[in-house]
This record gives C-alpha cells, sequence and structure tokens, in this order.
C-alpha cells in the first residue's frame, strides 16, 4: 500500500482526479486529494487573499494533520508549482514525486512569468475548453461547468525555492503527448538519470481522459 497526495491544476478541484482516486483506492491505497483554496468546492473563498504560498501550505498542512510519510506526491499542470514549494517544507515526507504534464519552475519564477502574461484583478476566468479535447460534448460540458476562477496571486506570486525536489528518491515524469504542451519540460529529463520518463497519448487532462493507464503508472512510482 501507499499513500498518494495529489495536486490538481488550475481552475479545477479534486473532481478531476475522482477516476482515479477510485483507482488507486481499490487496489488498496490511501490517496489524498485536497481542493486547493478559492477553487472548486472551495470557490466561496476565492475573495480571500489567497496566494501560492496559501495552495502550499493546503497540501503540506494535509499531510501535517493526516500524520502522512513516505507519501507519492503527484503534480499535475500548475500544481508543479505547488508541489515544488512542498517539497522545501516537508522533504522528510516524501518518498516520491511525480510531475504529471507540469511546470517545473525555476527559483524564483511565477506561472505568470511562464505564460508571459500580465494578470489582474482578483480571479482568472477558466480558459474556454476545446472541442476536441474530450470524447464527448456531454463531458466537454461537464467539465466547463465545473471548472472554477482560479485566484490571480497563485498565478503571480513567484516560487523562491533551493531545488529540493532534485533530491527526492524517487522522480518521474509524465508527458501527455496530445498536445504541444510541456515537452520542452520533459526533454531534459530524459537523458537524467534520477528521473523515469513516460508518454500517455492523450490531451492534457490526463486523470479524466487515461486514467487506468494513470493509475498504473502512479503505482509504479
Amino acid at each position: 500500500m501507499s499513500t498518494f497526495v495529489i495536486v490538481h491544476g488550475a481552475w479545477a478541484g479534486s473532481w478531476g482526479w475522482d477516476p482515479v482516486a477510485e483507482r488507486l483506492r481499490a487496489s488498496g491505497h490511501r490517496v489524498h486529494v485536497p481542493t486547493l483554496s478559492g477553487l472548486g468546492e472551495r470557490s466561496h473563498l476565492a475573495h480571500l487573499p489567497i496566494d501560492l504560498i496559501t495552495h502550499i501550505d493546503d497540501i503540506v498542512n494535509e499531510m501535517v494533520w493526516h500524520a502522512l510519510d513516505d507519501v507519492v506526491l503527484v503534480a499535475h499542470s500548475y500544481g508543479g508549482f505547488v508541489a515544488t514549494g512542498v517539497v522545501e517544507r516537508a522533504a522528510d515526507r516524501i518518498a516520491s514525486i511525480v510531475y504529471l504534464d507540469a511546470f517545473i519552475p525555476e527559483d524564483g519564477q511565477s506561472f505568470a512569468d511562464i505564460i508571459g502574461e500580465k494578470l489582474t484583478g482578483p480571479v482568472v476566468p477558466a480558459p474556454e475548453i476545446g472541442g476536441n479535447e474530450y470524447p464527448t460534448e456531454a463531458e466537454r460540458d461537464r467539465i466547463a461547468a465545473l471548472a472554477t476562477a482560479q485566484p490571480t496571486g497563485t498565478f503571480t506570486e513567484r516560487l523562491r525555492h533551493s531545488g529540493a525536489y532534485r533530491q527526492v528518491a524517487r522522480k518521474t515524469y509524465i508527458l501527455a503527448t496530445g498536445w504541444e504542451g510541456f515537452q520542452q519540460v520533459a526533454s531534459p529529463l530524459r537523458d537524467d538519470p534520477a528521473w523515469t520518463v513516460h508518454e500517455l497519448p492523450c490531451g492534457h487532462d490526463v486523470p479524466l481522459l487515461m486514467p487506468d493507464e494513470l493509475a498504473a503508472l502512479l503505482e509504479q512510482a
């Protein structure tokens, strides 16, 4: 049995990981997928001053209050910022880290820096969903209805870190190859013996598009 702590991506919530969490739990694993402050079922908090450190606190506190150790820390997309910061605070609790089609930020970098946009206002609205990203129109409409605006401070706050994630014993990167997203992040890791790199032939929302295959790769990690 392993203990998974999963950090979902931007504009999302724990709901986006339900299919994968169900599969991992059915195999006997412990799975924690806390919804980050201001998102999903916690979107009623979006008016509060929420920034990247708030989201890091969300995950660290999940591990502390539930006494979680030997954790497989999984981060999707924007969640890579959060997980990188979590390792700085709770490295002794983490046995393995998985970046799933995720950012691995440089020290002092923000999400806004990477996307090259100046973000203003209290929240950033969820982007429109592409017409071919999901297998059915009904599924696309369901995801669009569940997506929530992202507190802007989580995108604009720069993450200061020492690179502690590099010291995690087991490091995995899972790349979604069905779109032109994170190839540049995964590419230098392929030749690094400290990393294991996998590919899944789907779009960015891997937990909903290929839950069986993703759950299997997480068990390997």
